[in-house]
């Protein structure tokens, strides 16, 4: 029984929002991301359920970046009862404290809006979790080197691997057992203007890889040149050019780009 390892799929599983991976060992219990589910209703009415695990027995979480679906739910793990380190990069971390304070104060808001206006059927409707929560998430956070290995226990260790994407993000190596256990988070694409080329992992014995894009292929369209033409076109026809950015790290992207 001692080198039974168990991993249970939180999110992620059929879905590509929502990442959680728990790996549970007889040394230590580690939880790989921990993200909100977004998107249709009834994904988001996931997050308001709690984790069918006893969150009390998870030592540790370790972020493989800092968007909302994957850390986005860490208020909510400690409501539950979870009290260790949530570890990352420093750039993860500082983007995660940036993204959960934003999203503590949309939830407070429309929960205060909802209430004002009474169109909830929930008699108060609440915020999702609160600014003083995230406050209390925030002090669990610990930097950890990239390219380090650090021990857990005897027998598990973990290293973070520069992974592209955004500021900070990487793959998690999990050795266990001599067992090579990689997490993939979000793969960043080649020739980015502001990051390097995600790196390889050396080795897997079991790969989690990250399949949004899983069943497709990027069309190679000269998308530099579509945009522009288009950018010419609306200044040409004196129009109005409004391009929204939604996502943490594309508009800088655009902006580099451009």
């Amino acid at each position: 029984m001692k080198n039974i390892i168990k991993i249970k799929f939180l999110g992620a599983a059929g879905v590509v929002t929502g990442s959680k991976f728990l790996i549970e060992t007889s040394e230590k219990n580690i939880l790989i991301d921990c993200g909100m589910f977004q998107g249709l209703k009834e994904l988001r009415e996931l997050n308001w359920n709690d984790l069918p695990v006893d969150v009390k027995t998870i030592d540790v979480v370790l972020l493989t970046h800092g968007h909302l679906d994957h850390v986005g739910y860490l208020p909510r793990l400690l409501q539950q009862g979870f009290h260790g380190k949530i570890i990352g990069t420093a750039p993860t971390l500082a983007i995660a404290e940036i993204i959960l304070r934003d999203s503590a104060k949309i939830h407070e808001e429309d929960a205060e809006k909802a209430n004002k206006e009474k169109y909830t059927k929930h008699d108060p409707a609440l915020a999702f979790y609160t600014t003083l929560e995230v406050e209390k998430t925030l002090r669990f956070f610990q930097v950890e080197m990239i390219d380090k290995w650090i021990m857990l226990s005897e027998n598990i260790a973990y290293r973070f691997q520069y992974n592209g994407h955004i500021l900070g993000a990487t793959y998690i190596d999990l050795d266990i057992n001599g067992k090579r256990f990689v997490f993939s988070g979000d793969i960043g694409r080649p020739n980015d203007y502001l990051l390097e080329d995600p790196i390889k992992p050396e080795w897997a014995d079991y790969l989690f890889i990250e399949s949004t894009y899983g069943n497709k292929l990027h069309e190679h369209e000269a998308v530099e040149e579509i945009l522009t033409n288009l950018i010419k076109e609306t200044i040409y026809k004196k129009g109005n050019l409004i391009i929204p950015s939604f996502a943490v790290e594309r508009l800088q992207t655009w902006g580099t780009g451009f």
